[in-house]
């Protein structure tokens, strides 16, 4: 029980640092939170027209996951990454220190799963790329991403990463409610577009 204890509590502090957060402020942009759709991610840190801050945010917001994933193998063994993986992605999702008010959670899920089985989180990248470039929205490739993970965890990983993958889908289904909505009205801004409202996952 300690073992589990200390993986859910490291998963989560790890993943609820706000680096889009911290890189904005640091570079003298502001709160993130005001900018855009007030999301933490790295898809609105880009619409400050930085696109080396973005590119920033979306490797830490990944590394944070592999970061919790490896530390758990390293010192608690196999059998608990996905228990600090899924907290990780909890953590960027609901960070205590921002009153549980995160990102959705894509990139952190994407470096977990990269972490936890190289070929599962290369397929889901590769899944991100093609779904996007055929059709210009960011939140249906990271929703097609999602959806096809429990599978390539299951081929490539086992049904225990399968059911991390599983659980991690239904939780980025959650947070990109709105978003599918916006897709079902045709309403959701496409890679590229001008500026809206709208929010694309990060």
């Amino acid at each position: 029980m300690f073992e589990i204890f200390a993986a859910v509590i490291a998963g989560y502090l790890l993943g609820s640092v706000p680096f889009g957060l911290v890189l904005t402020r640091l570079a003298g942009l502001g709160d993130i939170r005001q900018i855009g759709s007030g999301n933490i991610g790295a898809t609105n840190v880009l619409r400050t027209g930085h696109k080396g801050l973005a590119l920033a945010t979306l490797l830490l917001d990944g590394g944070k996951g592999a970061i919790a994933v490896g530390l758990a193998w390293a010192l608690l063994g196999r059998d608990l990454v996905p228990v600090a993986g899924f907290a990780a992605v909890l953590g960027h999702n609901f960070p205590v220190w921002l009153g549980f008010k995160g990102g959705k959670g894509v990139a952190t899920t994407f470096g977990t799963l990269m972490a936890a089985s190289w070929p599962v989180g290369l397929a889901c990248c590769a899944t991100w790329i093609v779904t996007a470039a055929l059709f210009r929205f960011s939140s249906l490739a990271a929703l097609v991403g999602l959806a096809l993970s429990p599978g390539f965890a299951l081929y490539f990983a086992g049904p225990q990463y399968a059911a991390m993958a599983a659980g991690l889908a239904v939780l980025g289904f959650y947070r990109h409610k709105a978003n599918i909505l916006r897709l079902i009205r045709g309403e959701e801004p496409r890679i590229g577009g001008k500026k809206t409202t709208g929010e694309a996952p990060s």
